[in-house]
């Protein structure tokens, strides 16, 4: 049996194709993207991206209903959109086996708050299952699927991010290939309609007592016998208490946590005289614990908030600091995250800079939203993804109440529009909005790591599809007022902004122009020429007067030479956007006279 080195992700992608499934389902979102990419990788297997997280559930629901194995995974703010369905198919059940991946994000690496989905399996009475390495991820999709279609229940696989990124040894098997099930039309248990689902809630209260024995019996929930201190965790977090406290001590380690095994519990209490319960985020073990009537330290001597490292642990619990070796960091220039060389949000963000005074933008989710940061100071405010145009509808009539004049400009990505965008477009559409609607087409799902969408053309698996035409989709709900747009080519920004500004009514405005650093298609070079991102630009030392105007446009790839105390381009970090020449007082930075090899 091979063994090698896989991250959680890896390894759930190949316990999904281990366990049979037969489709999968997914939106990009940090730290889930690579799981389905993974999946796709597997030709046993119909891999999909979904518009958004609801719908990846949804297609997989139906697959399950129909009678095959399927998986949907997500980040965890990817569930919030996605719980509609989830609670419902909680009650229908399934006929294939069915399981959801949430990946939480304990500490916000990349996510725009910190919220436990643990007590989604709650809510939704669904069981859940949590992984604390590689090879329980393999394992655990496997009997995932295997609970699923006993109790016939959709299962919840919750991961977090050290789990998702980080490498351990697997041992590989082989696919187990399931038949699909022949699917039988069964309007009582299939349509939830509210006098047929009350019949089915009774079936989810049963349901949940067989899946509390089970979770007494099941191999996931053990002891691990030590000395008389006892620790409870599952996940990541048994890694991080081994690291701190060792194989002296006693470990409840939970893999299967909801339904918890209650008379586990009495059983390891019976073993040790102080308890500690390590997790991350919000006190979901501690308050099990503590129903049963048992004393032990959790929150908030834990902290209730970031991740549960060994240092954090130590410091809580030990009270003592981790050594390591400590730099001096005066001497560490602060370095913000900017947008990449050659962004193509950027010109569009130094244009809507000189209206700042007269607007409030709703910025949404993507990479665009460091529009935020110095020098633009471009983003008042973000909330969700795909929240950019419904808020800032609500913004806009709220200034008009209060008889301000200023503007509204709603800002979100390609990806973000077919997510969720569509809709807050209809309703600033419906209503008559002012909003003035900007979508930054950069052809990809730039921040999760260039995922195709359907604005792309093109599938996971990169073959040619129909493209979803932004543009066309905003005149058929009915937008008059829709303007395409270089964003690179500042007078074509400023002319389309100040007409929007001067409409009142909605308007929508799609700046288009490809991602510097995604994987250019034939219709890429195409539409935006063969010398996409191959041309450069310099600066002509005998033009330019230090006025900084350039430094101002955020490029990195731009800085102040303090030998000449001259404006000074790095060729290695252009890619010829021109927007530093455009705004150039003194036309000092010049096209450079090579075009760079492909």
């Amino acid at each position: 049996m091979e063994r090698v080195l896989l991250t959680g992700d890896e390894a759930l992608a190949r316990g999904a194709f281990e366990a049979g499934v037969a489709f999968a389902s997914a939106y990009p979102g940090t730290p889930s993207t690579e799981i389905l990419q993974n999946i796709a990788g597997y030709k046993e297997i119909v891999s999909e991206w979904a518009p958004n997280e609801k719908i990846a559930f949804e297609a997989a629901a139906g697959a399950a209903v129909a009678g095959v194995r399927s998986v949907a995974s997500m980040k965890h703010v990817g569930v919030n959109v996605a719980a509609d369905p989830l609670f419902t198919l909680s009650y229908t059940g399934i006929r294939g086996g069915m399981v959801l991946i949430s990946a939480d994000e304990p500490g916000m690496h990349s996510s725009q708050n910190e919220q436990d989905n643990r007590w989604y399996a709650v809510s939704a009475k669904v069981p859940m299952f949590e992984p604390s390495n590689s090879q329980e991820c393999i394992d655990m999709m496997k009997i995932a699927f295997e609970v699923s279609e006993e109790f016939d229940t959709p299962v919840i696989i919750r991961v977090t991010t050290r789990i998702c990124h980080s490498k351990s040894v697997v041992k590989l098997g082989e696919r187990v290939e399931v038949a699909p099930k022949e699917y039988v039309k069964d309007i009582p248990k299939y349509v939830a309609v509210p006098a047929l689902a009350s019949m089915r809630r009774r079936v989810v209260e049963t349901r949940m007592g067989s899946l509390a024995e089970y979770s007494e019996k099941s191999k996931l929930n053990f002891i691990e016998k030590g000395n008389r201190t006892g620790i409870i965790a599952s996940g990541m977090c048994l890694n991080f208490a081994k690291e701190v406290f060792g194989e002296e001590v006693t470990y409840l380690n939970l893999g299967f946590t909801h339904p918890l095994p209650d008379n586990l519990l009495k059983e390891f209490y019976g073993l040790v005289d102080k308890v500690y319960v390590i997790e991350e985020n919000d006190p979901y073990l501690q308050q099990w614990v503590e129903r049963q009537g048992f004393e032990c330290v959790g929150k908030p001597t834990i902290p209730p908030y970031g991740e549960m490292t060994p240092d954090v642990l130590r410091k809580a619990i030990l009270g003592e600091e981790t050594k390591s070796v400590q730099g001096d960091t005066s001497l560490v220039v602060p370095r913000p995250p900017v947008l990449c060389a050659g962004c193509p949000h950027r010109g569009f963000f130094v244009e809507l800079g000189r209206k700042k005074n007269q607007t409030v933008v709703a910025g949404d989710i993507g990479c665009y939203t460091l529009g935020f940061t110095a020098p633009f100071d471009g983003i008042d405010y973000v909330i969700c993804m795909g929240s950019a145009f419904s808020a800032g509808h609500g913004t806009q009539k709220a200034l008009e109440i209060a008889k301000s004049d200023k503007r509204v400009v709603g800002i979100m990505g390609d990806s973000t529009f077919f997510h969720t965008g569509i809709n807050g477009l209809m309703e600033v559409l419906y209503n008559g909005s002012k909003t003035i609607c900007v979508i930054l087409d950069n052809r990809t799902t730039g921040m999760t790591g260039h995922q195709d969408h359907p604005g792309t053309g093109r599938n996971v698996h990169r073959d040619k599809v129909k493209e979803m035409d932004i543009a066309a989709i905003a005149k058929a709900m009915g937008a008059k007022n829709v303007s395409v747009v270089d964003p690179n080519n500042l007078k074509e920004v400023r002319r389309v902004l100040d007409e929007a500004y001067k409409l009142d009514e909605p308007s929508v405005i799609i700046a288009r122009f490809p991602c510097v650093l995604k994987n250019f298609s034939e219709e890429d070079f195409s539409e935006f020429g063969n010398d996409l991102f191959k041309k450069k630009y310099e600066v002509n030392d005998d033009k330019c007067i230090t006025c900084k105007a350039c430094i101002r446009v955020g490029c990195p790839a731009i800085s102040i030479d303090t030998a000449k105390n001259k404006s000074y381009i790095d060729p290695t970090h252009c890619v010829g956007c021109s927007v530093c020449s455009q705004v150039c007082p003194k036309t000092a930075i010049e096209k450079m006279e090579f075009i760079q090899a492909s």
